[in-house]
């Protein structure tokens, strides 16, 4: 428990402190996002705040997490280190989107190969409960950890969003492997939590001081990843008569992660439907929608935080009174539903704002014909 403890301490402290005079750096050598037509902030702010995450997140891994118990460890901390460079190449210098996805393929492969973050079983999804072969696990597990990593990167829209829901993964799934004996990832987990805590307050706080940019958003992504894969093995491998057993596995994982799984799987779709590249940006996010009907970027937040808490209760409490995918079913219902009655009600307000303003422009009209 001590080291749960301490893992998250020191990567809060030092992320805390390593954020400042990132901030300074940035600011002298002019590294600013600027906003732009998809922007929903309006000043110039620095947005290389996950180099100070980073350095929190690595020198607690390096410090608290054990090597011996983790035979994998150096794999994984080998892919934060190739993810983390090409986010940050990414925040200095925009890559094209089809160079990002190889190297993030490259990533997701060593992954599922070497540290053997992979899905081998359905565990009763779709019938199947048997493992599955081999190749197709790694196709999955490839495919999962891309789909994630770049979920935590499209959500990174608001203050505060991206960081919040991935915290409160982490928190989640942390409790869960360190009441089931798996030590080493909860350790991992609260590491993770604890560095993109220290960054809340730089980034929530209005003005917000930093962004997180790509180099924080894509570590986020990825280990929220390699904690939601191993989440669903590790269950796998415990006794139907383990007290931390639980039954619709990757339904509950998928709760977890519900807000920017869902949207990303949801904006990707209209925009082929649309005939757009699935990669071209746009303002149909789940956050923007909630800007567009009249929320802060506050409010917004803790809206779909909120929602991913109800979610995962839901889905906590359901395993044991519906089958697996009735209960798959209830959670998308639930969240395809609120989306699409979102995005009518913003539909409404733009109209009514559009009818309003030209009400005002027809009496300014009739005012200086008076």
């Amino acid at each position: 428990m001590l080291d749960l403890f301490f893992g998250f301490i020191t990567a809060f402290l030092i992320t805390y402190l390593a954020i400042p005079p990132v901030i300074r750096i940035a600011v002298d050598k002019h590294l600013f996002d600027k906003p732009g037509h998809r922007s929903s902030h309006f000043v110039a702010t620095p947005s290389i705040g996950g180099v100070g995450i980073f350095a929190g997140f690595l020198i607690a891994v390096l410090l608290w997490v054990p090597f011996q118990a983790y035979a994998h460890l150096q794999y994984i901390i080998g892919a934060v280190l190739v993810i983390f460079m090409m986010g940050l190449k990414d925040d200095l210098a925009p890559m094209a989107a089809k160079k990002k996805l190889l190297i993030q393929i490259a990533v997701a492969i060593l992954l599922a190969i070497a540290s053997d973050i992979r899905i081998a079983s359905f565990q009763g999804m779709l019938g199947w409960w048997n493992d599955m072969p081999y190749a197709l696990s790694l196709i999955l597990s490839v495919f999962t950890i891309l789909v994630i990593t770049n979920a935590f990167n499209l959500i990174d829209g608001i203050n505060g969003l991206s960081s919040s829901l991935g915290i409160f993964a982490c928190l989640l799934l942390g409790t869960w492997f360190y009441g089931s004996g798996f030590q080493e990832l909860a350790i991992l987990a609260s590491i993770t939590a604890g560095a993109y805590t220290a960054f809340l307050p730089f980034n929530v706080i209005p003005p917000a001081k930093t962004f997180m940019g790509d180099t924080g958003s894509l570590l986020l992504g990825t280990m929220t990843a390699i904690l939601t894969i191993s989440f669903i093995e590790k269950s796998a491998a415990l006794s139907p008569s383990h007290p931390w057993k639980l039954d619709a596995v990757p339904v509950l994982a998928m709760s977890v992660i519900v807000v920017p799984l869902f949207d990303t799987i949801r904006v990707f779709s209209t925009r082929i439907y649309r005939g757009s590249s699935p990669f071209t940006p746009d303002r149909r996010h789940i956050h923007h929608l909630l800007l567009d009907f009249g929320l802060s970027h506050t409010q917004a937040t803790l809206s779909l935080l909120l929602f991913t808490a109800l979610i995962t209760a839901i889905a906590l409490t359901g395993q044991y009174f519906l089958e697996r995918h009735l209960l798959l079913a209830l959670l998308l219902l639930i969240t395809g539903g609120t989306t699409y009655w979102l995005h009518e009600a913003v539909k409404r307000r733009r109209r009514m704002f559009k009818l309003r303003s030209i009400q005002a422009i027809r009496n300014q009209r009739k005012q200086n014909q008076g």
